[in-house]
Order: C-alpha cells, then structure tokens, then sequence
C-alpha cells in the first residue's frame, strides 16, 4: 500500500505593530478545495488561471497589484502547485503500472549456445538439463486469466490513490490562495500601521516644537519638554518598526508569489463594499464536508485502503494463467533437434499452499491500514466542523471590530482635541494629552487594519469550506 502524501503550505506570520492579525489565524491550516466531482474530471497538470489581466512585474518597477492579481500569480509561480501536480502524475503512472498485470506479456529471444553437445548439468539444480550447440529465436507470451479478483482490486486501489494525489493537488491550490491573501494583508496591514506613524510623528514633531517654544519663554516646565521629546521618540521608534514589518510583509509575498528577487508591489486594498457574514456556520459545516479536498483525499484513501485489503486478502486463492511459445532453431544437430521449428501451449494453475503465514499476516496488515484510514478520515471531519465554527466566529468578530474601532477612532480624536485644548489652557498636564495621543494612535491604527482583518476572515472561511475561488 501506497504511503498517503500530503504536502500543505505553512502560512507565513507576520509581526505586526498594535491591533495586527490575531496569532490564531497565522497559524498553518488544513488545505481545502472544490468537491469531489470537480477533482474527477480535473486534470492534475494543469491549473485554470487567466493571466491575461495580471501585470507583468518587472524588478525594480512599482508595479500595483490587487488581491485577485496576486493570487492568479502565486497559482503560476509558487514551485508548490508544481509539487503537487506532478504527485498526481507519479500516481497516475502507477495505475499503468497496475494494470499491466491484466494485460499479455509477450517476449522474444534470441539464443546461441555453443556446448558440449550431449554434456548435462549435474549441480545447481535437480533437473539434469542436456546441453548442445545450436541457435534458436522464439517468442513467448503469457496471460493472467484470473486471479479471482486480486489484479483488479489492486487497480482499483491505485486509480483511488490516483483521486486522493488530485485532490491534494487541488487542496495545494487552496492553502496557496489562502496563503497569498494571508500575506496580501498582512502587508496592507504593515502599509497602514507605517502611515499611521508617520501622521503620528508630524502630529508629535508639532506639538514638540510648540512646548520647545513654550519652554523657552519660561510658560512650559523642563518636565513638559521631556514628555513631548519622549513622545516623538516612541513615534519614531514605531515608524522603524513598521518599516521592519513592511519589509518582512514584502518578503513573505514575494516568496508566495514565487519570486526569489525582491518586487516592488503597492498593494491596492479593495474599495469594494465589505462581503456579508453568512448568518449561521451549521451550513458552512454542511458545505465544508461536502467541498474540502483534504476530506475527499482522506476518503479516496480509505476506499482504496478497503480495495487493497480485499485484494490482500485474495492471494490465498488460485491465480490460473495462459502460457505459450513458439520460434525456430535454424542452427542444431539433426540428431537432437528432430525439426526446425518449435511451439506448444498451455495452462497454469498456482495454488498458494505455505510461504509461513506471509500472506496471512500481509492480509491482515492491509484491514488494520483500511481501519486506520477510516479512523483518520472520522477524525478529520470532526476537525473540519471545529475549523468551520472557528473561522465562523473570527468573522463574526472581525465585523464587530469594523464598527467599534471607527467609533472608537472619532472618540479617540474628538478626546485628543479636548486633550490639546486643555493643555494649550494650561487646565491638565501633558501627561493627560500624552494619554490621549497614545489612545488616538492605537484607535487609529486598529480602525486602519480592521478592514483587512475582517476581509482576510472572509477569505479564511471560504478556505474552510472549500469555496476558494
């Protein structure tokens, strides 16, 4: 029995300052894709994009790239998919392989022998063959009739095996959309947490210069300076840090996106009204066992663990084959060779009587590995239905953030405001106003990634259900 590849792609995680993608989703997920009558039919080399509309990136250009664009490139590019498809080419060969036991064998040779004619052989064996000079051609050829089932049971397992490789290929091409769109936003994330500091730090820059002023002229204490001073140095030190994550956002794309050199993408968000949330997981469940491909994998498995058991099984009965042969010896002494020519047909019947319970334990192998199987497609569905209910709920959560932090942005500016007038008044201190600088900024930064946030949660359950485009 075939060992059950599988190869999925590790999800690239990407540290982001403040309100960034929560850890969970970074974490490596289960490959999914279209339902199982899709993968019948698909072709396993090839993989249906249209790259017409994708721009052609040229290294050092900036080049804009959406979502979709991105994805259509990492699907062309990413060694991955190729992986994967010739997996399911490797397997297809097998099934020929397979197969070939159901078909004639046919063989030909050509023999001279020069001998001491009369001589025998009389060690090595318990047949005394006769030896003579002479030179001969023949063919031979030899057809399984039936082995009660075992040869085609055996192809029938690989054909299965065959399916489950099309359906990892296919569940491929789904951990690298997924993939693709996980870094896509992440790096619009990096984008706007690095926009946000730089307001940050020309807000704090102006407030800085205003207490300098103010504390020349003896109106602000030492203290109110330093404050402001260390203020604008956090602002700067979160700018570098946003720079860091934006350059290693970058670098996990182009990797995605299979490139070895490093391109210049800007990243264009999608201005589109935000796609609903499906009112209730109990049907994305439903979806799910229906359409992921790493399921299907696992039941394909499980059927072919089930033909190959039976075929297992079946080398303790009979295998009764055809045999025959035929050719000429133009070249011998008449004396031994009565005619020129020779030819007979027949038939074979073998019985397994004792090879010391090989087959026995062989077979019983096999039903533990088919038991096995099923246990492991019974355990991955329970995870699918947990996998669904998750993303379900991250969704959900990620629309909640999409109102409360624009909210929480107009608060956060409207305190920040108050926050000025009062110190500019001298009614509070600058610690107050730095509060509210602080506030501001994070409420900022969680308003800017919110958006993405809850769009890449979109992306992950179409992930989870199979519904990747």
């Amino acid at each position: 029995m075939k060992a059950n590849h599988k190869f999925s792609i590790a999800l690239l995680p990407i540290a982001l300052i403040g309100s960034g993608m929560h850890a969970q989703s970074l974490s490596p997920l289960l490959p999914n894709a279209p339902a199982a009558q899709s993968l019948l039919v698909a072709a396993a080399q090839s993989v249906p994009t249209d790259m017409s509309s994708v721009p052609a990136p040229i290294q050092g250009t900036l080049t804009l790239l959406t979502r979709q664009e991105a994805e259509k490139i990492a699907l062309t590019n990413n060694p991955r998919i190729r992986i994967s498809q010739l997996l399911a080419r490797v397997q297809h060969q097998a099934v020929r392989e397979r197969r070939a036991d159901e078909l004639p064998n046919l063989y030909g040779n050509l023999t001279a022998v020069e001998a001491n004619d009369g001589s025998r052989i009389s060690s090595g064996s318990l047949t005394s063959s006769s030896l003579f000079e002479h030179a001969g051609m023949g063919v031979q050829v030899s057809q399984l009739i039936t082995d009660f089932g075992r040869t085609p049971n055996l192809v029938a397992s690989e054909e299965l095996q065959e399916k489950a490789r099309r359906a990892d290929a296919e569940a491929s091409r789904e951990d690298i959309i997924l993939a693709t769109d996980q870094v896509f936003f992440a790096v619009i994330e990096a984008q706007e947490t690095l926009k946000v500091a730089a307001q940050t730090i020309s807000a704090r820059q102006a407030l800085t210069d205003q207490v300098s002023a103010l504390t020349s002229s003896k109106l602000k204490s030492d203290l109110d300076l330093s404050f402001a001073q260390v203020n604008l140095s956090q602002a700067k030190l979160m700018q570098i840090n946003g720079q860091n994550d934006l350059d290693a956002a970058r670098a996990a794309l182009n990797a995605v996106l299979g490139y070895d050199k490093p391109m210049n993408f800007e990243l264009v968000d999608d201005s589109d009204p935000l796609p609903p949330l499906p009112p209730d997981s109990d049907v994305l469940i439903a979806e799910a066992i229906q359409n992921r491909p790493d399921l299907q994998s696992l039941k394909f498995n499980e059927q072919a663990a089930q033909k190959f058991s039976k075929a297992q099984h079946e080398q303790l009965l009979p295998t009764i084959s055809a045999l025959g042969t035929v050719g000429g010896t133009p070249v011998g002494s008449s004396q031994f060779f009565t005619t020129n020519w020779y030819g007979a047909v027949g038939g074979n019947l073998s019985i397994p009587i004792f090879n010391g319970f090989r087959l026995t334990a062989q077979a019983s192998e096999a039903s533990l590995q088919a038991q096995s199987a099923s246990e492991q497609t019974r355990a991955l569905r329970d995870q699918v239905v947990r996998d669904v209910r998750t993303a379900w709920l991250n969704a959900n959560t990620a629309l909640q953030r999409v109102s409360v932090t624009s909210e929480l942005l107009k608060q956060a500016n409207t305190t920040l405001d108050l926050a000025k007038t009062r110190y500019d008044l001298g009614l509070s201190s600058i610690v107050e106003l730095n509060q509210a600088e602080l506030q501001q900024t994070e409420a900022a930064i969680g308003n800017a990634n919110a958006r993405s946030q809850y769009n890449f949660a979109i992306s992950e359950i179409r992930f989870q259900t199979g519904g990747q485009p």
